[in-house]
């Protein structure tokens, strides 16, 4: 039974820095969290001039996973639990940030220095209550570790996390999440078996498809139905996908800032132990 589409949800404009300029499908208006999917952020494309500074400073994290999907450029990524990485196009990065981390992230010292196009998403992935206060960790991915899905001619389809048709992608996760990003040619058709009872998610970064017979336009993330197993995507031009897939962590979400806690409670006491010093200090 083929999936309905309960929400498509335009990602607006947001400003998460003096300088940086996203859109965000997720949480939006008419949609908050489909828990563990809490935050989507699309960064770009934009144009790097040569010699332009362009870094995001050390910043707090705590009680989930910051997931950047690097689409072009590439991405820094330092953090003061040890980790120091750069990620190309078509990398991944998942730095789960636990009970707190600090880390920097941004364009490479050569993509500032020669010029470039940075694009990027970045996707916060919830962890339950049993796993917020663990020590943090950091995992990353090329392009070629992540197994080719739905194999067919005009379709590049990568598994990054979960298992699907018997693959494996190579993120690891606390819960369930299958996510699958790559691109499909106009008018080229694939058709993605779902889990009933898994939230389900669809965003397009770039192009347009039908999707179950209706049409998703760039920037738009559609959230389908706990029910029905079937998704089938026809590509009406050159098109970039995110497909996310998960088993609902049923508990609490309160986000607030540069945290995912349970509690409000919870997200003062990260303020105020980011304030205090307790997340350490990072040079970068």
């Amino acid at each position: 039974m083929k999936k309905k589409i309960d929400h498509i949800l335009l990602g607006r404009e947001k400003q998460i820095t003096k300088e940086e300029i996203v859109r965000q499908p997720l949480p939006h208006k008419d949609f908050r969290f489909a828990n563990p999917f809490i935050v989507l952020h699309h960064m770009g494309p934009e144009t790097i001039l040569p010699g332009q500074e362009l870094r995001i400073h050390p910043h707090p994290h705590r009680g989930f996973a910051p997931v950047t999907f690097q689409l072009q450029g590439e991405g820094y990524h330092k953090d003061n639990a040890g980790n120091d990485e750069i990620i190309k196009a078509g990398d991944v990065q998942w730095m789960f940030a636990g009970k707190g981390i600090l880390h920097s992230e941004g364009p490479t010292k050569d993509l500032l220095k020669n010029g470039g196009t940075q694009e990027l998403l970045q996707l916060w992935v919830n962890v339950p209550k049993a796993h917020k206060w663990d020590n943090p960790s950091y995992q990353s991915a090329t392009k070629a570790e992540q197994p080719e899905v739905l194999k067919q001619a005009g379709v590049s389809l990568r598994l990054v996390s979960g298992e699907y048709e018997g693959q494996t992608g190579p993120m690891k996760s606390f819960t369930p999440i299958i996510s699958i990003i790559g691109e499909i040619q106009k008018e080229k058709q694939v058709e993605i078996k779902t889990k009933p009872g898994y939230w389900t998610l669809l965003y397009v970064t770039k192009g347009s498809l039908k999707v179950n017979n209706e049409l998703i336009t760039f920037h738009h993330l559609a959230v389908f139905d706990k029910d029905g197993d079937e998704i089938v995507l026809k590509a009406e031009e050159d098109t970039q996908i995110l497909f996310l897939s998960a088993t609902p962590i049923e508990e609490p979400v309160a986000a607030k800032d540069n945290f995912v806690m349970n509690t409000p409670e919870e997200n003062e006491q990260a303020i105020s132990d980011y304030a205090n010093g307790v997340f350490g200090t990072l040079e970068f």
